[in-house]
């Protein structure tokens, strides 16, 4: 079992930058692939980026890419996703989440992934 706990968010102007972190329990968080996903009011949830179990390989999604750096610190259990020059499209509550199926690389499936933070609200303002 594994259990994230997410902190960081807030309100933000536009271009501005915030950092969300995700902490999670268990001494085999280094076995997790980690992605941050996100859901807008009326829209559904949708992949931002993600970080293999080393933090060897990442991803994101195109909206964010050059924007957005995820980076993880495996002994201290904690991913954490920078997000700079951010945009009013950029609201959302976003999510962390942890999945042990992918050896390698990084998948941008949520339903594959086990476990889930409690979300964490992000709003840009003009």
């Amino acid at each position: 079992q594994v259990q994230l706990v997410q902190s960081g968010g807030g309100l933000v102007q536009a271009g501005g930058s915030l950092t969300l972190s995700c902490e999670a329990s268990g001494r085999t968080f280094r076995s997790y692939a980690t992605g941050w996903f996100r859901q807008a009011p009326g829209k559904e949830r949708e992949f931002v980026g993600a970080i293999s179990r080393s933090g060897g390989s990442t991803r994101y999604a195109d909206s964010v890419k050059g924007r957005f750096t995820i980076s993880r610190a495996n002994a201290k259990n904690t991913v954490y996703l920078q997000m700079n020059s951010l945009k009013p499209e950029d609201t959302a509550v976003y999510y962390c989440a942890a999945e042990a199926g992918t050896i390698v690389g990084v998948t941008t499936t949520p339903n594959l992934y086990e476990y889930w933070g409690q979300g964490t609200q992000v709003t840009v303002s003009l």
